[in-house]
């Protein structure tokens, strides 16, 4: 006889209202700003009930679709959403805008347009007429945009910031409708809009007497228009970066105004000799951070007119020609620098640098990137007189000695960012390193005297690291990567291409990282597709995935990849071994926008034709050109139809250099 099931009678409710019922949306709401920091959670949260999903959707701000498809669906889960980005949208038509113009209404204040294309001025004039409490605009790369697009967003009366780059159709026409129609303008980006002069430039500063931020860079503007841009009488940021059509005379009329200014960067001005750099300084007292990279050379007379910035903090002096001289000026007549970059610059010496350091113990950011000539001298003087340092940028310094790479974790606790680079740092130097336990940025590529000993250290006492570069770092195996994914699980950003002995064990350690989102292994031939699935399946924020090279790498691989990694937008599957079937699995991964796909030994003509027909939102694909004469040209025009654009390469095959002997052809090639 069966025995019978006996009826378990359903759990009694809870009298009374639940425990979340009793707060207010505030709190809640409060409770949820925790949560911005990991995407997941949010998901989590809105999926417990019907209730969570009504809060969550009334908290959420900003909404980044990947495709223009989803925004009825989104804005219309998302009532509260006032800013929209559609830059991971390839496609924006003028029904898309009109949909978003419809949603929002005057409710929408900010939109990022700044990677889409397809939209018209039609498209914008109608969002324009609908949008009037619009206060930001982006539309950065909008190569196609023409001065008909510009006069439709001067109708956005209320707009407060304006980003334009790149977008060289556009004339003194079209930013002088701009001038004419957003006179409330704080944040104006003109960078390498070419077909605008001084005439356009001159109608801006006119008009929008407001404007606080003003990005000029690569404009074929003369002197002829800043003396208009100086009566900006609330002006604090200006660019006029590789400003070529700017000499000797703009530093004279920089003088006669502009008391407001904060930030200055003429970097690449090439017509801007020392005389005229050694005048900038007369009239901007309030000046905090200067940028004159890539200019004429330090000389003493530029660093003494430096003395008259008694508000500068921060200095930026990339790729120029740099005097000892120069260098102790600066150390007298500066007093409050927290930041210097002299990266790039040559005649930077130990004299020099160690001088300008004892002058300046209050530095907190140094980047001596490329500076060849320092030794340990320097590095003494800056790690003693220095502490406070948070940031140190050092690539490339071959004159330095391993010995004093152990002076950094001595002295610099306070490190957060350090840059070893191509540098001859050893196991004893990361030991020492690892006492600075605040940092979260640190690169060692090229170093090939660290090991597994070495990097150990960091992995046991840098909990922090965000980001860890070991590009080429030979000596480093599945050892030293196992420990840093043991004690560093906030790691988001990791480089191990070219550690030949990088395995399968080292990526499984890594799979314990929840947050990363960068993983580059090109160059790592023993690593498998089993390495692959494990990071697949733990690291669910995966967003871009180097594995050019990684030749065990095949099919086996991609499909936990389409099942998991479903945040993927950028992959490299260069050289590996996958096919057709493995290409077309990706397909599944909506977010998935850009690949590079060279020389695929198993990958056939079709088998890329259903790939590409299938992955809908992708925007970038590097591809061989023998597959441009193999595929119909039909299936090219309508993916560049969706918004997919094709960069083709005639690469052969090479041979991998040993990673020392790599590095002597480098120095060869600096020398």
């Amino acid at each position: 006889m069966k025995r019978q099931k006996m009826a378990v009678a359903p759990a009694p409710a809870p009298e009374g209202p639940a425990l979340f019922d009793l707060l207010s949306e505030e709190i809640v709401f409060m409770i949820l700003d925790f949560l911005d920091e990991d995407p997941l959670d949010r998901k989590a949260f809105s999926l417990v009930c019907r209730s969570f999903l009504a809060l969550e959707s009334r908290h959420r701000k900003s909404l980044r679709p990947l495709r223009a498809e989803h925004l009825p669906t989104a804005l219309a889960r998302y009532p509260g959403a006032a800013a929209l980005d559609l830059s991971l949208c390839p496609r924006v038509t003028d029904a898309s805008l009109a949909v978003v113009a419809a949603a929002r209404g005057d409710a929408l204040r900010s939109l990022d347009l700044s990677r889409s294309r397809f939209f018209t001025a039609s498209g914008l004039m109608g969002l324009a007429s609908r949008c009037r409490g619009l206060l930001e605009l982006d539309l950065s790369n909008a190569t196609e945009m023409r001065d008909s697009a510009a006069a439709a967003v001067a109708e956005f009366k209320n707009l407060e910031k304006l980003r334009l780059a790149r977008c060289k159709s556009v004339t003194d026409i079209g930013v002088g409708c701009i001038a004419v129609g957003c006179r409330k303008l704080r944040l104006l980006s003109l960078k390498w809009c070419l077909g605008v002069g001084d005439l356009g430039v001159g109608l801006v500063a006119v008009k929008c007497k407001e404007i606080r931020s003003l990005d000029l860079s690569y404009l074929p503007i003369s002197n002829k228009c800043l003396p208009s841009i100086m009566k900006l009488q609330y002006l604090e940021e200006l660019v006029l970066e590789g400003c070529f059509g700017i000499d000797d005379e703009c530093p004279v009329i920089l003088k006669d105004g502009c008391k407001s200014l904060k930030v200055l960067d003429m970097s690449s001005c090439q017509n801007i000799t020392h005389v005229g750099s050694s005048s900038i300084t007369n009239g901007a007292g309030c000046l905090q951070h200067l940028a004159l990279a890539y200019g004429s050379p330090v000389t003493f007379a530029l660093a003494a007119s430096l003395k008259r910035l008694s508000m500068l903090e921060s200095v930026k002096l990339d790729g120029c020609m740099v005097t000892t001289s120069g260098l102790k000026a600066i150390g007298n007549c500066c007093l409050s620098l927290t930041g210097l970059s002299l990266s790039k610059c040559s005649g930077v010496t130990d004299d020099g640098l160690s001088f300008l350091v004892t002058k300046h113990k209050q530095l907190k950011r140094l980047d001596i990137t490329c500076c060849r000539k320092i030794t340990d001298v320097s590095i003494a003087h800056i790690t003693s007189l220095c502490a406070g340092l948070t940031s140190l940028r050092m690539e490339s310094c071959s004159h330095v000695p391993k010995e004093a790479f152990v002076l950094i974790g001595q002295r610099c606790h306070a490190l957060e960012e350090l840059d070893l680079t191509d540098n001859e740092v050893d196991d004893e130097g990361l030991k020492s390193i690892a006492r600075c336990s605040k940092l979260s940025i640190l690169k060692l590529g090229i170093c090939l005297n660290i090991t597994d000993e070495g990097l150990s250290h960091i992995g046991k006492s840098c909990s922090k690291l965000v980001e860890l570069d070991l590009y080429r770092s030979a000596g480093i195996t599945g050892l030293g990567i196992q420990e840093v994914a043991r004690g560093c699980p906030s790691l988001e950003t990791v480089n191990v291409s070219y550690c030949n002995d990088i395995t399968d064990a080292s990526l499984i350690s890594l799979s314990k990282c929840k947050r990363l989102k960068t993983l580059e292994i090109r160059g790592c031939p023993l690593i498998t597709s089993l390495g692959l699935a494990a990071i697949a399946v733990h690291c669910r924020q995966l967003s871009k995935l180097d594995i050019k090279k990684c030749c065990n790498i095949d099919d086996a691989g991609m499909i936990p990849l389409a099942h998991f990694s479903q945040n993927l937008r950028q992959i490299n599957l260069s050289y590996t071994s996958v096919t057709d079937v493995g290409l077309l699995s990706l397909a599944s991964i909506s977010c998935l926008q850009s690949m590079t796909i060279l020389h695929l030994k198993g990958l056939t003509p079709s088998g890329l034709a259903a790939a590409l027909l299938a992955c809908g939102g992708l925007t970038k694909v590097k591809l061989q050109a023998s597959f441009k004469v193999v595929l119909p040209q039909p299936l090219f025009e309508h993916l560049e139809a969706r918004g997919c654009l094709f960069h083709w390469r005639n690469k052969v095959l090479q041979a991998e250099l040993d990673p020392k002997c790599w590095k002597l052809l480098l120095e060869d090639v600096m020398h």
